[in-house]
């Protein structure tokens, strides 16, 4: 893309400045969450970075907090930094309340705690079988092998996509994830619909116990959701779907490849893959949540001008020393695991429920057939940073029966 120029209103004060580049930042190293944190620890709690079009960024968890329950000023209906034209439309993440409420109704009773209950043996049938694949190898890259197959095949399957597939649309979220011009988003986003396009014209004759059939047959205030809301909920659904439990399960991973007693307690006590996969979720937190300035508002002492964009740095909150003491420090017997990391307020992530079940089921079953293992020597663990945070490779080894 066309580089931007640096970019700092007259009203943004000299002390508020601190330039950052979210997608690029050289200060950002192997361990990603935390050389953010030790890179923003001299930046205001909400500060302006003049890169990529400029922007504010809030990185504790109480100022956060207030951001994303405040859709009246901050809203989602743009989502992107820098702001592009014609941005994605999705239901019901670019709608601010009350208009998203009646979508997420529709969207609740597939994602609560009962149906996710519901799918722990199919789940955990399909953790079993991705793991059994590598078992005998005595090596695997975790990410490519386990964590990127795992979260997408259920999401496939709750979805309704072809399993067959699943690569295929790894790659395409993995490209939206990386696109940062309009033309980008605009390209990936038309092919995004045209998968669900079809799936959708082929559920209407063929309906089946999943998600597209749901949305088809629910009533919806009195009425059948068009095709188009069909689209724009499938279009958020498949990017969460795609990335969100992938990445953090992969950090997750990682540091617990380095940490044999961990392991070994682990080993010894199965329901602790709980607490394993909350504090991976607080560590080790991947998403960014843009939004939209709606109207001049003064908080804080910073004033926000209608049309700026806000980034709320969601992995900043499970580190922010003013709620839990030596943030920096993975421990599983941590009695609170502060975070913000499925969001809060009117755009909670529906899908946080689902998300912690798959983690915990996926270490419970790694486990139980690699009960010790170890980064592969002089492997390089990959990653990349924007909105959304990604580990993309992990190669791991074991001792193979």
């Amino acid at each position: 893309m066309a580089t931007l120029a640096p970019n700092i209103p007259p009203h943004v004060k000299p002390e508020q400045v601190f330039a950052f580049d979210i997608y690029g930042d050289s200060r950002v190293t192997d361990d990603v969450q935390g050389s953010y944190s030790d890179a923003l620890k001299d930046a205001p709690d909400i500060f302006w970075s003049p890169l990529n079009g400029g922007h504010w960024m809030v990185q504790r968890y109480d100022l956060i907090s207030e951001i994303v329950k405040n859709p009246a000023v901050f809203s989602a209906r743009e989502m992107q930094i820098p702001r592009v034209e014609n941005p994605p439309f999705m239901i019901p993440l670019s709608l601010d309340p009350p208009q998203n409420v009646p979508y997420r109704h529709v969207l609740m009773p597939k994602f609560s705690p009962r149906a996710v209950s519901e799918m722990e043996g199919k789940m955990r049938a399909m953790a079993a079988e991705i793991i059994d694949d590598v078992v005998a190898k005595g090596e695997c890259d975790f990410i490519a092998d386990i964590s990127a197959r795992f979260p997408v095949s259920v999401f496939m399957e709750v979805m309704g996509l072809p399993l067959e597939k699943l690569r295929e649309f790894r790659h395409i979220a993995d490209t939206y994830f990386n696109a940062r011009t309009n033309e980008d988003i605009q390209r990936i986003s038309q092919q995004i619909f045209g998968i669900f396009n079809e799936l959708i014209e082929y559920r209407r004759s063929n309906p089946a116990d999943d998600l597209i059939t749901h949305f088809l047959t629910v009533d919806f205030e009195g009425r059948k959701l068009s095709q188009d809301e069909i689209l724009a909920m499938c279009f958020v659904l498949f990017l969460g779907g795609m990335d969100t439990v992938t990445n953090v399960t992969g950090f997750t991973f990682q540091h617990l490849a380095q940490d044999a007693d961990l392991q070994a307690r682990l080993v010894a006590d199965p329901s602790r893959c709980t607490d394993l996969a909350e504090e991976g979720l607080r560590m080790f937190g991947v998403i960014g949540t843009p939004r939209l300035v709606m109207e001049d508002y003064e908080a804080h002492g910073v004033s926000f001008k209608a049309g700026e964009m806000v980034l709320s740095a969601l992995w900043q909150s499970g580190r922010d020393p003013a709620k839990l003491d030596d943030p920096d420090r993975f421990d599983i017997d941590r009695k609170e695991k502060p975070h913000l990391n499925f969001s809060t307020g009117p755009h909670l992530c529906l899908g946080h429920a689902l998300a912690r079940a798959e983690m915990r089921i996926l270490a419970e079953e790694w486990l139980k057939r690699v009960p010790s293992f170890r980064p592969k020597a002089g492997a390089r663990h990959g990653f990349r940073i924007g909105t959304v945070i990604a580990l993309e490779s992990l190669p791991i080894e074991w001792d193979a029966a």
